[in-house]
């Protein structure tokens, strides 16, 4: 029997291994330590990479459908232990419990979706003097970086296709929210060959270590675009395969032919759910000068609406901000607006409690050269800016270093779609935003990210492209 408040330990070779020190894991919400995770040292690491590199060959080597068989059985342990997954996800990421939940099932959908994805071959040539065939073969081991807003789901994204794909992994688990995947770790011990599936947690210097560790084929990463860099220079040295999934700073165009009451509801979710910690989330939104009072309006009454509160007490629909790190940084973005003389619709002002909590906060048409409206917020601070003409609202909208994702919002659909392409962005979405699905290609343009995550092209980063041709005597 697994017990979810205690005994957290690293999974290394299919079994716990002990660590002499720890982190704490703070709870958002409270300020109060939840539990000590493990601070895994360099010897640790080596370890885990050992395992990993030891176990690659015969997992590499296993047939397909048992392959299958185990990325689907994450779904089933996930499953099974969804309520006690939850409760422990809120504890330490601080999102409210039924969000929490939906995190979890949503990973379990993604796994079982992952395990049938088909891995392709395509035939180059077949002709009387020759064939010629391209397959793609596993890298080795991945190193698996996960982030703190997503930390099972995102962690899955990268799970689900290397182990399915014939890799092993080694996971490491922010330092802010190791808890879930520590104990994800230890139930899937009984269930996959020993060292396919490792999980390492620790501080800031295991990051680093993983990323230079000369036992690792490719890095997976998701975080912020100055950790990018990092992680693609120390990379670098080995010609590690690389995924990086970065920052972005949304930006929505909100066009003259809404109905603002309409989409309100979904307009706010799209900037401000997990609390705006979300790299795809709206923030900056565009608002077309003959609609702009009418959304705005609608959006503050929809934001009075709106709990922002401890995760686990009911009625909450937003909860803090994840760490302390995160808070104070948006709560000198608010500070700078406030400097500036920027006006506030709904917030901006932050309570002086216990828990990282800020409120929804609205900013009314800043200048393009200010902070609220240049730098990714990852919080619920959320400037509305007039616009009125399209060339304009676009070039706006694309002068940004990030390209990550971006949403249309218009009664015209095919006016919208091709305002769309013209978007400098991986992802753009029409009258919704945040729909991923795991057969749908994600990705960054600019300085958002490198590489593709999901869908077959998702799938292939965990490849090497290997073409056999033959002649044919």
């Amino acid at each position: 029997m697994i017990d979810f408040d205690r005994n957290f330990s690293l999974t290394i070779d299919g079994k716990t291994a002990p660590s002499l020190s720890t982190v704490d894991v703070i709870n958002p919400a409270t300020e109060e330590i939840v539990a000590k995770a493990p601070d895994a040292s360099r010897a640790l690491l080596d370890d885990a990479v050992a395992a990993a590199r030891r176990a690659f060959p015969a997992w590499r080597d296993t047939p397909l459908p048992q392959r299958r068989a185990a990325v689907a059985k994450f779904a089933d342990v996930l499953d099974a232990h969804a309520d006690e997954f939850a409760r422990l996800f809120t504890l330490e990421q601080g999102r409210p419990l039924a969000k929490a939940k939906e995190e979890i099932l949503g990973a379990t959908f993604w796994c079982r979706a992952v395990s049938q994805q088909e891995i392709p071959t395509t035939v180059n040539e077949d002709s009387p003097e020759r064939r010629s065939e391209t397959r793609h073969v596993p890298i080795g081991v991945v190193g698996g970086i996960v982030p703190w807003n997503f930390p099972i789901l995102l962690a899955v994204w990268k799970i689900a296709p290397a182990l399915l794909t014939g890799n092993t992994i080694v996971v490491k688990p922010s330092p802010f929210t190791p808890l879930t995947m520590l104990k994800l770790g230890e139930l899937m011990r009984e269930h996959l060959p020993p060292g396919v599936f490792n999980v390492v947690s620790g501080g800031d210097h295991l990051g680093p270590w993983l990323t230079e560790h000369p036992g690792i084929d490719k890095v997976s990463f998701t975080g912020s675009t100055a950790t990018g860099r990092r992680v693609m220079a120390s990379a670098a040295a080995s010609l590690k395969r690389i995924t990086l999934e970065l920052g972005g700073n949304d930006a929505a165009i909100v066009m003259a032919d809404v109905d603002a009451k309409a989409i309100a509801e979904r307009l706010f979710w799209s900037a401000f759910g997990n609390s705006g910690q979300i790299c795809i989330a709206t923030k900056r939104m565009y608002i077309h000068q003959d609609v702009y009072d009418l959304v705005a309006n609608a959006l503050v009454d929809y934001a009075k609406t709106v709990k922002v509160g401890n995760g686990l007490e009911k009625g909450s629909d937003l909860g803090p901000i994840q760490n302390r790190q995160q808070y104070t940084r948006v709560k000198e973005l608010i500070a700078d607006a406030k400097a500036q003389g920027q006006r506030f619709l709904v917030g901006g002002e932050v309570a002086e409690e216990r828990g990282f909590f800020i409120p929804v906060t609205i900013v009314d048409n800043p200048p393009d050269t200010s902070r609220v409206v240049l730098e990714e917020a990852f919080g619920p601070v959320l400037p509305l800016l007039k616009f009125k003409h399209i060339d304009e609202v676009v070039e706006r909208a694309n002068a940004s270093e990030y390209g990550l994702a971006g949403s249309i919002w218009s009664a015209d659909i095919k006016g919208a779609a091709a305002l769309a392409e013209r978007l400098d962005t991986g992802t753009v979405w029409v009258n919704e935003s945040q729909h991923l699905m795991p057969w749908t290609p994600f990705g960054g343009h600019k300085q958002s990210g490198i590489g593709v995550e999901n869908g077959v092209a998702g799938l292939l980063e965990y490849t090497n492209p290997q073409t056999i041709t033959v002649r044919k005597i």
